[in-house]
């Protein structure tokens, strides 16, 4: 079967920066399974795994406005330390869900100064081109449950496996290891 919209597709990844450091990689743990063609993979990477095969390999360079956008610098912004509430020991690189404008929006500490937090709204990797190596491990076609729900079940289906329900991180729970709670590669 070919990945095409709606197929359930197991893939094991290398993703590295434009330097080639390595960012994260599945190849040493669990393969990841997403739902194909509903925006749980960045749209390069899904672009490039359409049509392709178990079995086959695909690397691929997948430009900033393909992958997780360009940098807004307006994203950056100081918050008093108010804002925060009762919250202790907050540190650079910890995650928060915002209250916008715009409505719910996470953004990560990149610092703390004695009266403000610095927080952005960028993704992590915005602004970036990404280098992925993808191995198609399986492809089938998704469940009736599954197309519901807008992606893919563990073992055990929905429920079993700690996914929030929230539609925002894919198919990878927080919960899992190695997971930095926004999908890993490429989950919106």
């Amino acid at each position: 079967m070919k990945i095409s919209k709606h197929a359930a597709v197991t893939i094991h990844y290398r993703l590295s920066d434009e330097q080639g450091e390595l960012i994260e990689s599945s190849f040493e743990g669990e393969p990841m399974v997403y739902l194909h063609g509903t925006e749980n993979l960045i749209p390069g990477l899904e672009s490039v795994l359409e049509g392709k095969t178990a079995g086959e390999k695909v690397d691929a360079n997948i430009p900033a406005a393909q992958g997780y956008g360009e940098y807004h610098p307006g994203l950056k912004q100081e918050v008093p330390v108010s804002a925060f509430g009762d919250i202790e020991d907050i540190i650079p690189g910890m995650r928060f869900i915002a209250e916008t404008e715009l409505g719910q929006r996470p953004v990560q500490v990149t610092e703390v100064k004695d009266d403000v937090i610095v927080v952005d709204g960028n993704h992590p990797l915005a602004g970036q081109s990404l280098n992925f190596s993808v191995e198609v491990i399986a492809v089938r076609e998704a469940t009736a449950e599954e197309l519901a729900h807008g992606h893919i079940h563990a073992e055990g289906g929905c429920g079993s496996h700690g996914h929030d329900h929230d539609h925002e991180h894919g198919s990878c729970g927080s919960e899992k290891p190695g997971c930095d709670g926004n999908g890993g590669c490429g989950c919106h």
